[in-house]
């Protein structure tokens, strides 16, 4: 079995095989996590993606990408790297882009996108079927929610961040795109069925299900009726809101989701959404990147085509 040292070798022939179009095969390759998978992001053959990876591995002095089961995973330094490379290739595009626009017909490129769950319901499949229309070489990546750190978008890990966000930098941007209201929802088999506004004895006379990816049985609602000297019974917590939705369509249990995803699909689910009787605060939905990103011709479009699926 070959083996590989741990750091970059640069004898010869080393550094000159590292050229961009390796780099390229490299973040295809750590996006995918399979030859396979990286060489139809690249619309090249798996065998020259195969011998681009053996490239790599001389180049970089790593195997970059190792068996694990049935599937390949990214070593240790392939995950250090894997930022930097993308900041490269983010440089290298600048350069050659500068402020010239785009044809997304011919725009072949792979963007992050990290989604908060509230908005992705609504917005995914509008932005999917317009850039599937317009640009059909553009891969899009969501990724769920976790530690939203900003040092993703600063790394190139996240290209764009749509949800809620509390933390600002100097280097960052920050687009709002709309507010956003909690609504209940339940399904036909619930008492609260039909009504417009059911009060908030109502309310808690129903057991209820809250959507959270923390598992976090409490939140602003909660707050609002103990105000009142009122408390509910959450009966079950679910990771995302729409799981919440099909949780509550075909049981008694009330869900409280955004109001997008309520109007949306509540008919669908052959369930009913009203109004809360208590006030909440705004939940404020945006977009944020990083500065560099500010004009570059691509970011650009695709930022409209978030602003256009929103609205």
């Amino acid at each position: 079995m070959q083996s590989y040292p741990n750091t970059f070798a640069y004898g010869a022939g080393m550094v000159t095989e590292l050229d961009l179009n390796l780099l390229r095969v490299f973040d295809a390759l750590l996006d995918a996590g399979s030859v396979t998978g990286a060489a139809e992001r690249l619309h090249l053959s798996v065998p020259a993606t195969s011998r681009a990876l053996g490239r790599l591995r001389r180049a970089m002095g790593d195997p970059i990408l190792v068996r694990a089961g049935r599937g390949l995973t990214p070593t240790p330094f392939a995950l250090r790297a894997a930022p930097q490379v993308k900041l490269v290739l983010d440089g290298a595009r600048a350069v050659l882009t500068g402020d010239r626009d785009i044809d997304p017909a011919t725009l072949q490129r792979s963007f992050a996108v990290r989604i908060n769950d509230g908005i992705a319901a609504t917005l995914v499949a509008p932005l999917l079927a317009a850039i599937a229309a317009e640009a059909p070489g553009v891969t899009l990546r969501m990724v769920a929610e976790g530690l939203e750190d900003i040092d993703s978008l600063r790394d190139g890990s996240v290209d764009l961040d749509v949800g809620v966000h509390d933390q600002r930098a100097p280097d960052l941007r920050n687009e709002r795109l709309y507010d956003e209201r909690l609504v209940g929802f339940v399904g036909p088999a619930s008492a609260l069925a039909g009504r417009r506004r059911p009060s908030v004895r109502q309310l808690c006379s129903a057991p209820h299900v809250s959507a959270s990816r923390r598992g976090r049985t409490r939140g602003p609602f909660d707050e609002a009726i103990e105000a009142a000297g009122h408390q509910r019974r959450v009966a079950a917590v679910v990771p995302s809101f729409a799981v919440a939705m099909l949780a509550a369509s075909v049981s008694d249990l009330v869900a409280l989701v955004p109001e997008r995803l309520a109007r949306g699909f509540g008919a669908q689910l052959g369930g009913h959404w009203f109004s809360l009787p208590v006030e909440l605060p705004a939940v404020v939905l945006s977009m944020q990147w990083h500065g560099r990103f500010d004009h570059d011709p691509a970011h650009t479009w695709l930022r409209e085509q978030v602003r256009r699926s929103v609205a």
